[in-house]
């Protein structure tokens, strides 16, 4: 059982110092094995219950299966000792090999012992999970989605330990807010990621998702798309009234925009109405980084 504290370790040993052993464990076809701790018989390893990842490609397996039954398991699986059962062993890392181990009829497994607790199993599973090659976009955004929300990891702290570059996993959790409709495109391969980046800021990303798989559009032509799209909407073609000339600011409101904008490092523009309460604060980032600094600014608040 955890506790309040799990959560608030930061990077502990559930992702910095255990991807030494997920980062191992991936190399499944080296010709330098690494050691064992011990031979476990196979009956008396199981799955972990809560594997985020559920589905094995079948071909795959038969794959690995036979390259077991010819060369052995060379890299051992990852595993943590079952409460109440000395003998018996929870995968941590490695339920493919197990699978295909038993497809190719082994009767001992290799293995890495670990103490681990419940909290930090989950995130080894979802790192290994989205390290492997064959997740679509939605599935690697919802690991970096559930590292960040249910372990509180930064982007900064992802980026460090994954290899990733924090705008890289920023834009990859942003395809979480678009429609089910087109996170579906997405899982089926008929939009690529870049395509879906395009469709985040559209009004209607559904409709523009289906004429884009429709017409075999390229990202370039979805973004002048989207761009289009967005144009259309704030464009009045009945509205003939000339623009209204616009109002000297006064010192202090441009000390204002002054001061904002230093503290935030980014362009700020206020527009307040003489004689009003009510006003307009536009921000202007240049970058995704930037957005993704803003956003952190906003909800972080007490």
């Amino acid at each position: 059982m955890t506790d309040k504290k799990t959560k608030q370790r930061g990077l502990g040993r559930g992702l910095s110092a255990l991807m030494a052993d997920v980062n191992e464990d991936k190399a499944i076809t080296s010709d330098a094995p690494k050691s064992a701790d011990r031979t476990v018989p196979i009956e008396k390893i199981r799955p972990n219950p809560d594997q985020p990842r559920r589905s094995f490609d079948k071909d795959k397996l038969d794959d690995l299966a036979a390259s077991i039954k010819e060369k052995g398991i060379i890299q051992p699986l990852i595993v943590r000792p079952v409460p109440g059962d000395d003998t018996a062993f929870e995968i941590v890392a490695g339920e493919r090999r197990w699978r295909a181990a038993q497809m190719a009829k082994l009767h001992q497994i290799p293995v890495l012992v670990r103490d681990f607790n419940d909290t930090e199993v989950l995130e080894i599973a979802i790192i290994e999970n989205i390290q492997r090659a064959d997740l679509n976009p939605v599935e690697e955004a919802a690991g970096y989605s559930q590292l960040m929300e249910k372990f509180g990891h930064t982007q900064e702290k992802l980026s460090e330990v994954l290899g990733k570059s924090r705008s890289y996993i920023a834009n990859s959790v942003r395809l979480l807010t678009l429609p089910e409709e087109v996170q579906t495109y997405l899982r089926d391969g008929r939009l690529s990621a870049g395509h879906a980046r395009a469709l985040i800021t559209a009004e209607d990303a559904a409709a523009l998702a289906r004429e884009v798989i429709k017409k075999g559009l390229s990202v370039r032509e979805t973004e002048a798309l989207v761009k289009k799209s967005i144009s259309n909407i704030f464009a009045d073609p009945g509205n003939k009234k000339k623009p209204s000339k616009s109002v000297e600011k006064d010192a202090d409101t441009k000390a204002l925009e002054g001061d904002l904008s230093a503290n935030l490092g980014m362009a700020v523009r206020l527009d307040h109405k003489p004689g009003q309460e009510k006003g307009q604060l536009t921000i202007t980032y240049e970058t995704l980084d930037q957005l993704d600094t803003l956003c952190r600014m906003l909800s972080t608040g007490d």
